[in-house]
């Protein structure tokens, strides 16, 4: 049986930053067939609907006509992904459900290297068993059993007289002010958290936890309602109410909508 030829698939609105990835890959693995795919989330939800899925597919999140939240939510892909975006890393972990990594733009050959390696390591025992299709959505769930079971599910908190422990599933939101993370619960108390917001986020839950900004991580439980704001913006209201307004920015808006609807 000859061995199956990893097809990989770009979704880029920059032309030249995709023949740019194009090129990169096709040195890093020159066995591979590399495509460009049109960078609109309605072209490429087609392209999508009428052609076989690649094995791994890099994906930019800002595309021509919209974020690529909204190519996942109608195409279902059945690829693995990469993101490539240019925001900070802090807004790429909320995105991840369904992907394996993220490089950061301007794309570096040892990030992209790793993420390839990856990709490998997650599809090889499946090559082993049998030279043919990858079985994608199987590879999927098996990666997100690994991570569900690798998230946070307790706090060390120090109290002022002793320590003690704080669930995980306790918490309806986290915020940092003046460099220092508090954690929210249903009883209305607050427990300092001995971790940096963008620490805590990676130890988190993505689908239990969104992180809507810089200052806030809130539990889908505890999200009351979305309110219309400026300029596409929009405020969340939680319980327990919060002592001020906690906004999202237009650009995280979608993504949270995708989020709280998946």
């Amino acid at each position: 049986m000859n061995k199956k030829t990893i097809r990989a698939a770009i979704i880029e609105d920059e032309l030249p930053a995709a023949r740019l990835l194009q090129g990169m890959l096709k040195e890093l693995r020159p066995e591979w067939d590399i495509l460009l795919l049109p960078g609109t989330v309605e072209e490429s939800v087609q392209w999508f609907a009428a052609n076989p899925h690649p094995d791994l597919l890099f994906l930019d999140i800002q595309l021509t006509d919209g974020l690529s939240f909204y190519f996942i939510e109608q195409a279902q892909p059945e690829s693995m992904i990469v993101f490539t975006t240019a925001y900070d890393e802090y807004a790429v972990r909320a995105f991840t459900v369904n992907s394996i990594d993220y490089l950061l733009k301007p794309i570096h050959r040892e990030r992209l290297a790793d993420a390839l390696l990856k990709f490998e390591r997650l599809t090889a025992p499946r090559i082993r068993q049998q030279n043919s299709l990858l079985d994608m959505p199987e590879l999927l769930r098996a990666l997100a059993e690994h991570q569900a079971s690798a998230y946070r599910t307790r706090f060390l908190v120090n109290g002022a007289r002793n320590l003690y422990t704080l669930a995980v599933d306790e918490v309806c939101y986290f915020y940092s002010e003046e460099k220092v993370t508090f954690a929210v619960t249903a009883d209305r108390r607050t427990h300092i958290i001995d971790l940096p917001l963008a620490k805590l986020e990676e130890q988190l839950d993505p689908k239990r936890f969104f992180r809507v900004s810089r200052q806030f991580i809130l539990s889908a439980n505890c999200i009351r309602d979305l309110e219309p704001y400026f300029n596409g913006k929009m405020v969340v209201h939680v319980t327990p109410p919060f002592d001020g307004s906690i906004q999202v920015s237009r650009e995280r808006v979608a993504a949270l909508k995708l989020w709280l609807n998946s």
